[in-house]
């Protein structure tokens, strides 16, 4: 398996891909550019926006929830109007929104940190019919949201802690309990980022700072890592007409000019087929 280039504009710090299984469309950010992007064919899309946006989910073919700085908004992508759906940390203004991912439910996990990732500023909120509820809080970079196949587990992360846990859901999709610790990186200085689930409940995990992405067992096992022609990606999702194309964003952002055409792909948006299945990301229900 190696990774193809799929999107060859450079983000300051791009994040949040997301594939619309129903227009058949990968939509992703640059968090610093305060852009949304996308691409139809050979046909580049761009939205700009007047504050950092990070991640979002469908609501339906032609409607995206977006999670903005200091809110969660509605987005026409075809006529790029925008609607507040309900403030997000308003009463926060040193925070933005980061990670994001809808839940088998409907629902929508967001994290959120300090825009100079100040320590413990962030927390990770659960958008749900028209609730949103802080579910974890002192989080420092809030990433790795996402949902085992048969929607028992959420997984997140605080890549500063570089560590990874898994929080049982129950009714509605509410974490029950205590979260416990999936995956321990402290030991290898792994920075977990983004992550996905396949069909099988295998996690793949972006490592922010390694040029690598890693697919990890349920029980936690490293089974294989993936170099890519980046040192920071971000964000993997699947999509693809069968699920089967991991899509992951990257950064360029904090890196310092080298030589050689491997770096020249810093910030650009990556593909490549994984030869296992991804899931249909869930729409999100307002």
């Amino acid at each position: 398996m190696e990774a193809q280039l799929y999107d060859a504009r450079l983000c300051n710090l791009g994040e949040g891909p997301l594939w619309h299984p129903d227009r058949e469309q990968l939509f992703w950010f640059d968090i610093l550019g305060h852009k949304l992007l996308s691409r139809q064919g050979e046909e580049t899309l761009e939205w700009n926006f007047d504050r950092p946006v990070s991640a979002a989910a469908w609501i339906d073919r032609d409607t995206l929830l977006i999670a903005g700085a200091d809110a969660l908004m509605r987005f026409d992508v075809t006529s790029g109007h925008r609607e507040l759906i309900c403030p997000l940390e308003s009463d926060r203004p040193g925070n933005r929104s980061n990670d994001g991912r809808a839940d088998p439910w409907g629902g929508f996990w967001i994290g959120t940190m300090g825009r100079n990732a100040e320590l413990g500023a962030g927390a990770i909120w659960r958008y749900y019919r028209g609730e949103l509820r802080e579910l974890f809080g002192t989080i420092t970079i809030p990433n790795s949201i996402s949902f085992t196949p048969d929607g028992r587990f959420a997984h997140f992360s605080d890549t500063h802690k570089r560590l990874v846990w898994r929080q049982r859901l129950g009714k509605g999709g509410w974490p029950t309990g205590e979260p416990e610790i999936y995956l321990d990186l402290r030991a290898q200085k792994t920075n977990p980022d983004g992550a996905v689930c396949d069909a099988d409940g295998f996690l793949w995990l972006a490592c922010w700072g390694s040029s690598s992405i890693a697919r990890y067992t349920p029980d936690g096992h490293c089974q294989t890592m993936l170099a890519l022609p980046v040192e920071q990606p971000s964000c993997p999702a699947f999509g693809g007409t069968d699920f089967t194309t991991l899509y992951i964003t990257s950064a360029r952002d904090g890196l310092e000019p080298k030589e050689g055409a491997l770096m020249t792909m810093d910030g650009a948006t990556l593909s490549f087929n994984t030869r296992v299945s991804g899931l249909r990301e869930p729409a999100v229900i307002l």
